[in-house]
């Protein structure tokens, strides 16, 4: 265990220092959710499946437009289209799983530190930190189940680590959760983050002691194979559904097939330093102390298995990360717990050196520690609460679906038939969402025709790069972004 003392000064947390982190976390999260509407591709998509998951009412397999979409298991799926048949159709609605997830992380960080017997000031230091690591606060306010999935690995590697201090039925029930709400939310990728951590902390830890210890490596084993029960129940009703076809494009398809990047249709292959690129940007605006943290923590790792144990959180996950053929910058969303125990711990030690200096700016700096950084602190939070309130609702003129999908409606209540040309996902789900019914499909050039000289009425809707050629006739153009959706008829 780290042996440094508390900090004071401004790391230390106000009396109830889970009050104050709980009600910043939830500002954080929570303020503004519903001030626009869905934006990017992955929003627009996973919104799209809930509703119809909402509108059909069937609950084990997911569709997009009407097919089957098998990408990832259904967790985040099953919460969002909970939520709208709860509290409406709104983009609060479909967003509210993922914030609450977030909120559960930061608070559980903080829990689990302080059995670590960690200070307070330590573990709160470690959970503002987390709630204001930019890429983790996006994405926890967005339509996803990146925040599930880390809320799953966080939950099954706190109790791991505890479980080596002390193993209580209440750890093994912690990583049980822990591993049922991870690969529940995307497969055996929430298999392999927690993974493969443990399996480098154990094989690290049992070289340290130069002795193999079996009861180590047995316990997360069995508690994993338990943890696994949901997804197979779930996996099992799928078989009776859609066959062993529906099964491996969940398991192999769109877990193995983008890993090893034989799933070509996946898209999102990188080159293998991409994370390596995207390393001054994974946790703004703390990656200073994090990298910092890491290298000042390196001697230290062979006799201290806490800061060992984070490290090989985050370096192993890297790895791992580095190693698929599939990359997405969110994908580091499960790093953001590790890499904020580590940035806290290094903020302390930071805090200790510059308390004993008198002389100089680093003597100015010292005196005036506690309102700078409070400082800080308060510019970041304004800052997130400044893009929920003002930036986001503004992008909502360039990315927001709402003017198509608006348009759609309008048509369908003057008595128009409305279909969607070669559709993407985008633009599929967001019209499931906001229209709240399937609209028809048209996959081919024949049908598209076949479609508009039914009735001089029927209206579809393509996007191109260019206008379309006659005979089709444009009726209405929209942007959204940078892609242009039109609407034609003859």
């Amino acid at each position: 265990m780290l042996a440094a003392s508390a900090p004071s000064g401004c790391l230390k947390p106000m009396p109830r220092a889970a009050t104050s982190l709980f009600l910043l976390a939830a500002l954080l999260f929570f303020f503004a959710l519903g001030n626009h509407q869905l934006q990017g591709s992955t929003e627009a998509r996973v919104a799209g499946i809930a509703m119809e998951m909402h509108l059909d009412d069937d609950w084990v397999t997911p569709r997009l437009f009407g097919e089957p979409f098998l990408e990832k298991p259904p967790l985040s799926l099953w919460l969002d289209a909970s939520a709208l048949r709860v509290f409406g159709v709104s983009p609060w609605a479909v967003r509210l799983a993922s914030a609450v997830a977030g909120l559960l992380s930061v608070m559980l960080l903080y829990g689990m530190l302080r059995r670590f017997e960690r200070a307070k000031a330590i573990a709160w230091t470690a959970g503002i930190l987390l709630a204001t690591m930019a890429s983790y606060w996006s994405n926890v306010r967005g339509v996803g189940e990146d925040a599930l999935l880390a809320l799953g690995v966080t939950a099954a590697l706190l109790a791991f680590f505890q479980a080596q201090r002390a193993s209580t039925p209440g750890n093994s029930l912690l990583f049980i959760v822990g591993i049922a709400i991870a690969t529940l939310s995307k497969g055996v990728l929430g298999l392999a983050m927690p993974g493969v951590v443990i399996f480098a902390y154990l094989l690290v830890d049992n070289l340290l002691d130069r002795r193999l210890k079996v009861g180590d490596w047995l316990r997360p084993a069995l508690l994993t194979a338990v943890g696994l029960i949901p997804l197979l129940i779930w996996l099992v009703v799928l078989y009776q559904r859609g066959g062993a076809h529906a099964v491996g494009e969940v398991l192999l398809t769109n877990s193995v097939g983008r890993f090893s990047g034989s799933f070509v249709e996946a898209g999102h292959y990188e080159p293998f330093y991409y994370y390596l690129a995207k390393l001054p940007q994974a946790f703004l605006p703390w990656n200073i102390l994090v990298y910092l943290g890491l290298w000042h923590f390196r001697s230290a790792l062979n006799s201290n298995r806490y800061l060992l144990f984070f490290s090989l959180w985050i370096l192993a996950q890297f790895v791992m990360l580095t190693l698929a053929s599939s990359k997405r910058t969110v994908y580091l969303m499960s790093m953001t717990p590790a890499a904020a125990v580590i940035a806290a711990e290094y903020a302390g030690v930071l805090w200790e050196k510059f308390k004993g200096r008198e002389h100089g700016l680093s003597g100015w700096i010292a005196r005036h520690r506690q309102a700078l950084a409070a400082g800080v602190l308060a510019l970041v939070i304004a800052s997130y609460l400044g893009a929920a309130q003002w930036a986001l609702p503004n992008a909502d003129k360039q990315l927001s679906f709402l003017p198509l999908t608006a348009h759609i409606q309008a048509l369908q209540a003057d008595g128009h038939q409305v279909a969607l040309f070669q559709a993407n996902e985008r633009v599929g789900g967001a019209s499931v969402f906001y229209t709240q019914r399937v609209l028809r499909g048209l996959d081919t050039e024949a049908q598209l025709h076949d479609f508009l000289s039914a009735a001089p009425t029927n209206v579809a809707v393509m996007s191109g790069d260019s206008e379309p050629a006659a005979p089709l006739k444009v009726l209405k153009t929209l942007l959204v972004g940078r892609q242009a959706y039109y609407f034609v008829g003859y």
